[in-house]
């Protein structure tokens, strides 16, 4: 049995759902640990494009179990809308389940979420406004409402007892936002648990010993990246959640002893959404270049990725902290047409000519810092229908073999195109 976590390496939107994808085939359970639907995964199958953000990607294979873990947070009308879209593609959805744990991200939630970034004279965050961070403030501050509540009234009933003053004082007085009944909060939550119902697994407990027991492959799916992680990321701009290979535990239900690989999605150059510092990023024609070629827009919001080269700094960091035992690099192919390809393998601090071998954790330095580039020949021929890894031209196998070297991890998988095909193994 091997049971393997995927993660972002860098900023998100690596393509971790397409290598999750493919991962899924052999796996018996797939569970999405953590975030909510702030997260877009693209996967290409059968000549169709899904768009998942909350519902694991191994959907798409007929049985399979795939859990929405107590690590995530649910927006129930996100949630819905995902179901309706499989149900009209005709996805088999009899392998759907849902932690009774895990969080309801409630309309408060977002009301203060787009209240709060659009209000924000200084440090916007660059959220998605889907309520996601103010979610995962309540889930801490014990104040927030969970699955199973949907299915006890005597809970609701107590919990909104507690909740709604203190959160109707804060959109009142704080916000300046509508404050809500406990009328209104409930019947919401009837529509709720009618939407969950056909999906919440009570007996979670008993199913994921089953599969433990019965030594079944189990793949973990995280969303976001390393360095949006709440505590090793570019704090404050930074998701709520931990993505790291480490999250895979506390977001499950299982332990840490469970699990054997950690791969780390990363593409062969760098993208970020939202704000924040970006050492590597491009704002000239080649950064252009590479979000037209690698169709960089975001899946979620369809904002504009920024783009830049490959900054190994970070992704030593990511190796470290994300427990990575291998990588998946994708996007390879965006660069078949370059003549000249990136690599940073240092920060110079502009003001002293400080050298940075390692990445720092203060984000607020970055404003200082300028990449210290190794150049690359570039291979100039299509790749896209590659399907070993000796087939590769010389200068590509020089590229990864560079990243290897520079990264102390192996390169296990490499990404030639979007489609579940155009795979190598390596």
């Amino acid at each position: 049995m091997v049971n393997k976590v995927v993660i972002g390496a860098q900023w998100g939107d690596e393509g971790k759902a397409k290598i999750t994808d493919l991962l899924a085939q052999d796996a018996d359970l797939i569970i999405r640990y953590q975030g909510g639907c702030n997260a877009g995964h693209t996967v290409v199958a059968h000549g169709k494009t899904f768009k998942f953000h909350l519902i694991p990607s191994g959907i798409l294979y007929k049985g399979k179990t795939c859990l929405i873990g107590n690590g995530t947070v649910i927006l129930p009308e996100y949630f819905e809308q995902e179901i309706d879209g499989l149900k009209k593609e005709n996805i088999d959805l009899s392998g759907l389940k849902v932690s009774p744990l895990a969080t309801i991200t409630m309309p408060w939630h977002t009301e203060v979420d787009g209240y709060s970034e659009d209000n924000a004279s200084k440090g916007k965050i660059g959220t998605t406004k889907k309520g996601i961070g103010p979610t995962y403030t309540d889930k801490m501050n014990r104040i927030a409402l969970k699955i199973q509540d949907l299915y006890s009234d005597e809970a609701l009933n107590e919990k909104l007892d507690v909740i709604l003053p203190i959160k109707n004082k804060q959109l009142e007085k704080v916000y300046g936002l509508k404050t809500y009944t406990k009328e209104e909060v409930l019947d919401l939550c009837k529509k709720y648990a009618e939407i969950f119902r056909p999906y919440v697994c009570f007996e979670w407990q008993e199913l994921l010993h089953k599969f433990k027991k019965e030594g079944k492959k189990i793949l973990f799916e995280g969303a976001q990246g390393v360095m949006l992680d709440v505590d090793f990321g570019t704090y404050p701009f930074v998701t709520s959640s931990n993505p790291v290979g480490g999250g895979a535990a506390t977001g499950s239900g299982y332990g840490p002893t469970v699990i054997n690989e950690v791969i780390g999605v990363a593409k062969a150059y760098v993208t970020r959404v939202g704000e924040g510092p970006f050492v590597t990023e491009l704002t000239d024609e080649t950064g252009n270049l590479i979000r037209e070629v690698g169709h960089e827009f975001g899946v979620t919001t369809g904002r504009p990725r920024r783009c830049g080269w490959f900054d190994a700094v970070t992704m030593k960091y990511a190796c470290l902290v994300g427990g990575l035992t291998s990588i998946a690099l994708t996007k390879i192919d965006v660069f078949d047409k370059f003549d000249e390809i990136k690599i940073c393998t240092a920060y110079k601090d502009k003001r002293d000519g400080k050298i940075y071998n390692s990445y720092p954790t203060d984000v607020y330095i970055h404003k200082y810092l300028e990449p210290i580039y190794e150049t690359h020949k570039g291979w100039g021929e299509d790749i896209t229908k590659v399907t070993k890894y000796e087939d590769l031209p010389l200068n590509a196998r020089k590229y990864l073999e560079r990243l290897e070297e520079i990264l102390e991890t192996p390169i296990s998988i490499v990404s030639v195109g979007p489609d579940r095909e155009q795979t190598i193994f390596k």
